[in-house]
Parts: C-alpha cells; structure tokens; sequence
C-alpha cells in the first residue's frame, strides 16, 4: 500500500509540474525542424490524387534502411500532390505511420 501512495504521489507530482510550463515551453517541445540531412532525393513519377498517393524513384531511405528503388508512397496531406507533376525532382522525408510508408515532408530539389 505505502508504494502505490509514493508511486501516485510522484505521478501527482509530475502531472501538477507538466500544467504548469508555459505553454510556449510546451509547444518548443513539439515542433521540430525540418532537418534537411533526414531528406531523401528523389523523382516523381505518377501522382494518384484519389488514393492520396505518389510514386518516386528515390535514393537510399537512410531513416528507413531502405536501398534506391521506386516505390508507391501515401502522402501525409493531400495538398502536397498539388504542389508537384511527375518529373520533378523532389527532397522528401517517409516516415511508417499506422503501418503504412507516408510522406511526411516534401520540397522541390536539385
């Protein structure tokens, strides 16, 4: 019984110093740059706005340990497949979200 009262009490605890950081502290936390050595060239080769989906002929997928191939990938925001046509060269970042390889960030490349 005395543990579970320590163990709650440091839950409290933590719980009562997390409410109060300032809400910029909080918001720092969770916004990250964008760190353009974590990109992966790559060329697009068929945009499916339907599907919310894009294929790219890519380098390695180093986040990924992924060799060069080209590969079907959904998109995290619809809107990026207007941003692109295929041939372009694209910097993009893919990233497993609920078991699927989603392109999280894309810009247009060299």
């Amino acid at each position: 019984m005395k543990t579970s009262s320590v163990l709650f009490a440091a839950l409290a605890l933590t719980l009562t110093a997390s409410f109060n950081l300032p809400l910029s502290a909080i918001a720092a936390e969770e916004i990250k740059p964008v760190d353009t050595a974590a990109m992966s060239a790559g060329e697009v080769r068929k945009i499916d706005k339907e599907a919310g989906k894009i294929t790219i002929k890519h380098g390695p997928l180093l986040n990924l340990d992924m060799p060069p191939m080209t590969m079907v990938f959904r998109v995290k925001d619809p809107a990026m497949l207007d941003q692109v046509k295929p041939g372009d060269k694209i910097n993009f970042v893919v990233e497993k979200a609920n078991g699927a390889l989603t392109v999280t960030q894309m810009q247009a490349g060299d």
